[in-house]
Order: C-alpha cells, then sequence, then structure tokens
C-alpha cells in the first residue's frame, strides 16, 4: 500500500485537485484555507482531496452561492468515509455552518466587511446534543459556508477512502465527492509543541451567565467544557481555573480538590476525542508568598505537574510589568520553589541587561522582536539566544500580539503588512493562512513553546464584536453556545474557524518534528524556510502550506520505508 500512497501524494503536490464542470455551480468543495465571504464567487470543484494520519484532524468547507433567487432550507450531511469494509463515520465527521462576523471597525489595513469565524455545529463537539446548523438559508448573489472536520480514527487502516457530502435545499440537491488518502502513521494526542493560551475566568462567567463573579461551581462546569474543547485543539488553557474578579490568584480549596477537578486534564484520562490528549503547561497562579510556592511546588512534584508548570514573573518589563517587580518576583520563586520553571515574556538581551538571565528558565519572545523589520531587533536574532539555551532546563517559546497589525487605532500598520506577508496574526479579517503560520515560525525558530496572552477576552460579545486593541478578534478565540443562539438544551463554548486553523498548525509542526526526527531535520528546515522566509512574510496562500504539508508527509514516509 505505501507505494501507491507516495504516488498519490506526489500527484497532489503537482496537481491542482478535481474536476471541473464548465460552469460555477450553486454548492461547490472548498478548502480550509480560503475563508468564504459574502461576496466570494461561485466555484467549479465538485471534490476535495485531503491526506492525513491516523489520530489527525483533516479539515475541508462546502460553499454554497445563492444565484439569482437565493436557496433555501439548506441541510448538509456527510454520513460516512469508506474503504471496503472499513469507515470513518459517526463523531469522527463534524459539520458547522459559518457564522458571519459583521466587522464595521477593520482590523488595519482591511476595510468594513462581513467575515466568517464563528461555527455552529450540527452536533456540538462538547456534549454531543444536536443544534441548530441547519436548516439555513442563502441569500439571492450572496455565498455561504459549511466547515467540515474530518477525525482519523487511531484504526484506521491506510489506503484510500471515499465520500458523498450531500447538499440538499428547496428545489434541489447536490453531491460533492470526499476522497481521503490515510497513511501509515499516528499523530499523537498531544501536540509536541508546548502552549500556554490564558483565560480570564470573570469573561466566561459574564458570557454565560451575564455575571462575572459566578460561583466557583459553575465556573469548574463550564472551564472543564473549555479545556475539554482546548485539548480537542490540541493546545493548553493553563490558567483556565476558577477565579473572581477581585481574586486574581485560583480558589484553591486544597490540592486533592484540585486534582480530582483537573487532574484528569493534566494526566490525559479525561474524556476526549484525542484519546490520552493532556495539557502541556500549568501556570502557578496561588499568591506570591514563599510557603505557598513552595507548598506548590511539592504538590506538582508529588502528581507529577512540576515539568510543565511554571510561574509567571513579569509580562512584558517595563510595560506590564516593572523590571524591579520582576526581579523580587523571580528571585522569590528561586529561594523558595527553585525547581519550578519561571516565564518571563522579554527578549535575551533585555533580560541580561537586567541581571536577571540566571533566573529565568523560560524565555516567550515577540514575533517582531525574534526576526524583526526595525532596530534593535532588525533582521534574525535567534543566534543570541545559543547561549540562553545552553543553560540546564532553558526554553524558547514564542507569541504574538496586536504588534502584528498595530496596536493603536489610527496608526498606520507595520509597513511590511503587505498582500503576501505581514506577521503571524489571529485576526478574524486576516488571511486563514497567518492564523496557521504560527506554529510554522515557531519549528523555524527552534522555539518549544508558544503563549497566547488571552482566549476569552470578549467573549460576551463575540458574536457581534470582537474589537480589541485595534483588531478583531485579539484575545478571543472561543464563542458562548448559548441554547438561545444554536439551540439544544446545553450552553457550551465553540470554536471559531481560527481555532480550527491553530490545530492545522500545530498538526503541521508536529510533522516537522516528526520528519527532522526521523533523520533529515535539513530537509525540514528548508520546507518551514522556503514557506516562511521572515517572520514577517506568513504568505496569505493557502494552497502554499498545503503543499509544505504534503512535501512533510511524503519525506516522512520515505524515511520510515528506508527503517524498514
Amino acid at each position: 500500500m505505501r507505494l501507491p500512497i507516495l504516488a498519490s501524494i506526489l500527484s497532489l503536490l503537482w496537481s491542482s485537485v478535481s474536476a471541473a464542470h464548465p460552469r460555477p455551480g450553486p454548492v461547490w468543495a472548498e478548502s480550509a484555507m480560503v475563508k468564504i465571504r459574502p461576496q466570494t464567487p461561485p466555484r467549479v470543484e465538485r471534490e476535495v482531496e485531503l491526506v492525513g494520519a491516523r489520530n489527525e484532524y483533516l479539515s475541508f468547507q462546502v460553499g454554497l452561492h445563492g444565484g439569482a433567487s437565493g436557496l433555501k432550507g439548506v441541510r448538509v450531511r456527510l454520513p460516512a468515509l469508506w474503504n471496503g469494509p472499513r469507515r470513518i463515520d459517526g463523531a469522527n465527521i463534524l459539520l458547522y455552518r459559518e457564522a458571519l462576523l459583521d466587522i464595521t471597525r477593520p482590523t488595519p489595513p482591511d476595510e468594513p466587511g462581513r467575515w466568517p469565524d464563528g461555527l455552529i455545529p450540527d452536533v456540538d463537539e462538547v456534549v454531543g446534543e444536536q443544534r441548530s446548523a441547519f436548516p439555513f438559508d442563502v441569500p439571492a448573489q450572496e455565498s455561504r459556508a459549511v466547515w467540515v472536520d474530518v477525525r482519523v480514527p487511531e484504526n484506521a487502516r491506510p489506503g484510500h477512502y471515499l465520500g458523498l457530502v450531500e447538499v440538499t435545499g428547496h428545489g434541489f440537491r447536490e453531491s460533492l465527492k470526499v476522497r481521503v488518502t490515510v497513511v501509515d502513521a499516528t499523530l499523537a494526542s498531544t501536540s509536541p509543541l508546548r502552549t500556554a493560551f490564558l483565560l480570564w475566568p470573570p469573561h466566561v462567567c459574564r458570557a454565560f451567565t451575564g455575571n462575572p463573579s459566578c460561583p466557583v461551581d459553575t465556573q469548574v462546569h463550564l472551564l472543564k467544557q473549555f479545556h475539554r474543547l482546548a485539548l480537542s485543539h490540541r493546545f493548553t488553557l493553563a490558567s483556565a481555573f476558577p477565579r473572581l474578579p477581585e481574586q486574581p490568584t485560583w480558589d484553591l480549596p486544597d490540592y486533592d480538590t484540585f486534582d480530582a477537578r483537573w487532574g484528569p486534564f493534566l494526566d490525559g484520562s479525561a474524556p476526549n476525542p484525542l484519546p490520552g490528549a493532556r495539557m502541556t503547561s500549568l501556570q502557578y497562579l496561588g499568591p506570591a508568598t514563599a510557603p505557598d510556592l513552595a507548598d506548590f511546588q511539592d504538590e506538582a512534584r508529588a502528581r507529577g505537574w512540576l515539568r510543565r508548570s511554571f510561574d509567571y514573573v513579569g509580562d512584558e518589563p517595563p510595560y506590564g510589568t516593572t523590571w524591579e517587580a520582576v526581579a523580587e518576583r523571580a528571585r522569590l520563586a528561586r529561594s523558595a520553589a527553585p525547581d519550578l520553571r519561571t516565564f518571563l515574556t522579554a527578549t535575551v538581551t533585555e533580560t541580561e541587561s537586567h541581571g536577571l538571565i540566571e533566573d529565568i528558565d523560560i524565555l516567550s519572545v515577540l514575533v517582531n522582536f525574534i526576526d524583526g523589520t526595525q532596530p534593535p531587533y532588525e533582521g534574525n536574532q535567534r543566534p543570541k539566544y545559543d547561549a540562553f539555551l545552553a543553560r540546564p532546563n532553558r526554553e524558547l517559546w514564542l507569541y504574538q500580539s496586536c504588534m502584528s497589525h498595530g496596536c493603536v487605532e489610527g496608526e498606520p500598520p507595520p509597513p511590511e503588512n503587505q498582500p503576501g506577508h505581514g506577521w503571524p496574526s489571529y485576526m478574524v479579517d486576516r488571511s486563514a493562512a497567518k492564523a496557521r503560520g504560527m506554529q510554522w515560525l515557531t519549528f523555524r525558530m527552534g522555539a518549544t513553546g508558544e503563549l497566547y496572552y488571552q482566549t476569552v477576552g470578549l467573549l460576551s460579545t463575540a458574536w457581534t464584536t470582537q474589537f480589541r486593541f485595534n483588531g478583531n478578534g485579539d484575545g478571543t478565540l472561543f464563542y458562548p453556545g448559548l441554547t438561545s443562539i444554536i439551540g439544544g438544551t446545553t450552553d457550551v463554548p465553540l470554536p471559531s474557524i481560527r481555532l480550527k486553523l491553530i490545530r492545522q498548525g500545530l498538526q503541521d509542526s508536529e510533522w516537522l518534528k516528526r520528519v527532522s526526527d526521523a533523520g533529515d531535520p535539513t530537509f525540514a528546515r528548508q520546507v518551514a524556510e522556503q514557506l516562511i522566509p521572515h517572520a514577517w512574510a506568513i504568505p496569505d496562500d493557502g494552497a502554499l502550506f498545503e503543499r509544505a504539508r504534503l512535501k512533510l508527509i511524503r519525506r516522512y514516509l520515505e524515511l520510515r520505508a528506508r527503517e524498514r
């Protein structure tokens, strides 16, 4: 089976898929790397071809155009994918109607308009309830889209699977062909790229209850759902534990209670579509006292969490935290809990100049400062971190911020933000590629983790506005799935399209690491560098990401074949 699969991957690398009808129709197959907006014209593609490993999520879209009179009562189904007697079906196939965010204040330098982002499920992926994705209408002369996730089961047989997407409505019936090639490999349920995406519980309380100070039991119920959804998208919510607006430290009755609530997410025993998925980071959120830090270190060590735990000793000094406060907190942690890793968002140059290089274990660096366009960080700064990383237990992480588009309203965006270029970005009104590029850049720079400062910043208004720090979606990656919006009987968090793209980037980073670990790190680096030559040059062409990923899969299979 291996040679036919390699041949099919090679053919995908050099062909643009699908048999085309002579004219665009009301329904077409679309890559996950295109954001289908109301003004998107219909296309001719009638089939989609996907390649992936066992335990990997593969995504695509169904585009619909209303034509002259619109489409009424649209429903979309993908019952199963078949490979002889084997099939991929049930909870491994998820469908969502893409909701539009009406953006009146665009992320610079974009224009106002409607962008797809929120995902209303057919059956939600948190509690498995039927929801209100279908039926829906498509207005005349406008386009809409349905997002489809296919998770390849861990026991799937390598080979070619075929299915039909059934699209029906008042007076029409269409079908699209889906071909999935499953390769002989299995992705890990837990991404090898560590992540610490942060979450402030009062924002969750406000979105789901109307009050930022909801009871701890309510927080526990909701936050467990957020953890489950995050882990199924391969990233970690490192700070998603009950807190109140007036109490920035966690509500911690005792460590046995904490372990009972959150231990399953840390050890991988919590139910999840990705079996065994576990958190890769844990932020210490207790009081800044020596006894509390020492107690946490002992408990975390005994329960197997210590290597993933960190104390966030300062944020972007001197702006978020003064350097004096960083020094005080880092030295407190060092003396009270010497095995608890200290975490700081700063450059190595700044950290050294303030005499703190001995006191910091993890430096998280802004993408604009790791390979920048402006002094003092112009050009590739990565070699400056070699000496720091040569010390025991040191790590380099990266993060992005509003500096990807310009933090101050009214100021011009960074000049490098030209079409086909620009920084990684999790903004709604940016290309799909900008959201997928961050993890490629992290690999390219030899970093081992990604920080994101907030995931629910404007959760309570996510369906209507997410404009924050001069960008749409800055610090908001989820949606509140209230029953009044999505139907059913249970409120749940919902993913955005951007979460799906981040998951694709995390899966890409695993393919990069697999090729590297299998014996060809040079090839992996070359593929990443060709795709992203600079941190400020993330391409907007999603097809480039798909082709780069296929190159990695093909190379990995070749390396594996040599071992056998």
